[in-house]
């Protein structure tokens, strides 16, 4: 049986022994409508294992649980000490980065206690909800004085005819001036589940699979800095995926001594929840699972928490306009598109300087324009040169720094050039938040890990990068013939739970590039993108080229969403979402693939309402508008590389 062979090769790796199929202990949770079973349950070999099933058929064959630790040893040679009753857990919260304000989340919860041959004890925590598995690890035996972390053997057993969609993490210190891993690869898509990562360092999070009738998502979330962030291994034989560790090199550092790499602690020693989303895929797209089991938001002052839309110049004119008189050019912009904000990029401190800097954002203040400014977060962990640069290392600098910029009347920091994901690094993150929260900054961090929920935590955190977003497409003819099926592949797996600076669309040109996509398209990502501060790549001259309605549309766009569902679609294919800002929906799509689509689409949910729809006219640049009724069977040709946007009202 699959199940079987499945696990035996599991535990093969992990421990040498083959897999018999009876048990010693085992409890059973499932999710408040009934439809996911969890079992937890020790083989006879004295190893914790689980496996999920939605409606009676298993999604994830029985895996491996386990934390070794340097004084303790949870993987082998245990026995179930305790089984706590099972309780209902509810929890209901806003945000205003996301794909819903107000979010509802219920689970059922057990936790499950553990022994091991010396006597220490080890709590896992699971939860099921309708749309998901989670659990977490949490050690708190007093007789183990000093918890540091050595392996996790977790892991995921999938059906070996599964599919997924992945993408690989580079190897630390590799890429421009030794900045990666920073998540910027490509999707691998619809490959047989068990393929290695091209990359040794493994694959990402969140992580797609497609079984039979159900998909599921892996991710993590409630990293609050004691732990690292993880990934899976890059091998995965027989489709039995593994918890991997970040690299060496993935640290904080000052040059002469490094931080931290893996977690530890000599209190409780408490894993991040370790997620597994189940259902449809219209289930999972719809889910907010990864912020739902985030921890809820730090105290701060709320009202600096105001999402919006950004002019930048940097994405098309690159480091030579970072200048006074373009940025003020660019708050103009802002000002004429109705957005909130305008980011001044790379070696502003030195193209435009402080005093300057004032003087534009006073400028901006009279035209009702937030000024963003970028900062570059490294250390001695790579060898770029932009600045401002390493005044942000520690809590004093933080203090000082973004003291000045809240005098000068900066509104936020965009913070670059982080090392990977090991627990000092991750801490770093933590520091920078808290410490910009306190000083009233919005945050947006490029060349970084995935978020797993912190805009949840740290309400002032806009957006993250961690994504091969537009600029890649600037930088060469590869990554922009790649880009429509990359960018139909990000709300299925990046941009699913958490906020994304994609930095989408342009409908002119870029400078020695052909583009490769339309400009309905191109219009479709400023809906279907999901960041808290979006920053529009296209610049004056290019908006300039759109007719009225384009701009109109753009200048209308609300900076967040009170509801989020999708419509139709398919990872790296093409995709369909509604938002819904007060009364008002917006669906939007995009088309990857080679040839027009047409797609019949039910939009009875948004009533008996009418759009004047914009998508795309003969040529890549030509826009044009035309009436469309939300009914059970809207009929929509999407031309290829295309898409379109509706407003109906």
């Amino acid at each position: 049986m699959i199940i079987r062979s499945s696990l035996g090769m599991l535990l093969g790796l992990l421990a040498g022994t083959s897999f018999a199929a009876s048990t010693l202990a085992a409890t059973t949770l499932s999710s408040p409508d009934q439809h996911l079973q969890l079992k937890v349950e020790l083989s006879a070999q004295q190893q914790l294992v689980y496996s999920v099933a939605r409606d009676s058929q298993v999604v994830i064959l029985p895996s491996a649980l386990g934390l070794q630790l340097d004084a303790a040893d949870f993987t082998q040679q245990l026995k179930l000490a305790q089984t706590s009753p099972v309780k209902s857990v509810t929890d209901t919260y806003e945000m205003l980065v996301g794909k819903r304000r107000i979010n509802h989340y219920a689970a059922n919860e057990q936790v499950v206690t553990i022994e091991n041959a010396s006597h220490q004890k080890m709590d896992v925590v699971f939860r099921v909800s309708n749309d998901g598995v989670a659990f977490r690890y949490i050690v708190s035996d007093s007789s183990v004085k000093f918890k540091k972390f050595v392996r996790e053997t977790t892991s995921f057993a999938l059906d070996d005819k599964a599919r997924a969609w992945l993408q690989p993490i580079a190897v630390a210190q590799t890429g421009f001036a030794n900045t990666n891993p920073s998540y910027e690869e490509h999707y691998l898509m619809n490959i047989p589940v068990g393929t290695a990562s091209p990359s040794k360092a493994g694959w990402v999070f969140p992580a797609l699979f497609n079984s039979g009738d159900s998909w599921v998502v892996l991710t993590e979330a409630d990293m609050d800095g004691s732990w690292h962030a993880s990934r899976l291994q890059a091998a995965s034989p027989g489709g039995v995926y593994q918890l991997g560790t970040p690299m060496a090199a993935e640290v904080f550092t000052d040059g002469k001594t490094a931080g931290t790499l893996l977690a530890e602690s000599k209190d409780v020693l408490r894993s991040p929840w370790r997620i597994i989303g189940v259902g449809s895929l219209p289930g999972i797209m719809n889910s907010n699972l990864g912020s739902d089991l985030a921890a809820p938001a730090i105290k701060m002052d709320a009202s600096i928490v105001k999402p919006g839309h950004a002019s930048w110049s940097w994405a098309l004119l690159k480091d030579d306009f970072t200048t006074f008189d373009v940025q003020k050019k660019f708050i103009d912009y802002a000002a004429d598109m109705h957005w909130e904000y305008t980011l001044i990029d790379a070696d502003w401190d030195k193209k435009i300087g402080y005093a300057k800097l004032r003087q534009l954002v006073e400028y901006g203040a009279t035209k009702n324009v937030g000024v963003l400014v970028w900062y570059n977060s490294s250390g001695a962990w790579n060898t770029t040169k932009y600045s401002p640069k390493s005044q942000l290392l520690t809590a004093a600098q933080r203090k000082q720094e973004f003291a000045r910029l809240r005098d000068i009347g900066v509104k936020g920091v965009k913070v670059d050039f982080f090392a990977g994901d090991g627990q000092s690094m991750i801490a770093y993150y933590i520091a920078i938040l808290k410490d910009a929260a306190d000083a009233g900054l919005l945050v947006n961090f490029h060349g970084s890990t995935l978020p797993r929920g912190w805009a949840r935590t740290y309400p002032n955190l806009m957006s993250m990068e961690a994504v091969k977003g537009l600029e890649f497409t600037t930088f060469g003819q590869k990554d922009q013939d790649a880009v429509a099926t990359h960018a139909a592949m990000l709300p299925f797996a990046r941009n699913l739970f958490d906020p994304m600076d994609f930095t989408p669309m342009v409908f002119a040109d870029i400078p020695k590039i052909e583009r490769k996509t339309r400009n309905g398209f191109e219009l479709a990502e400023s809906v279907l993108f999901l960041s808290g501060i979006q920053h529009f790549a296209e610049i004056p001259e290019g908006m300039a080229t759109v007719p009225a309605y384009v701009k109109s549309f753009l200048q209308t766009l609300p900076v967040t969403w009170d509801d989020s569902r999708f419509v139709d679609g398919y990872p790296g294919q093409f995709v369909v979402i509604a938002r819904r800002a007060g009364k008002a929906w917006y669906v939007a799509a995009i088309n990857a693939t080679d040839s027009d689509k047409t797609v019949n689409l039910d939009l009875s949910f948004i009533g008996d309402k009418k759009a004047q729809m914009i998508s795309d006219g003969d040529s890549s640049r030509a826009f044009v508008q035309q009436p469309v009724q939300a009914v059970k069977d809207t009929r929509i040709t999407i031309k290829t590389h295309g898409g379109f946007v509706a407003v109906f009202e």
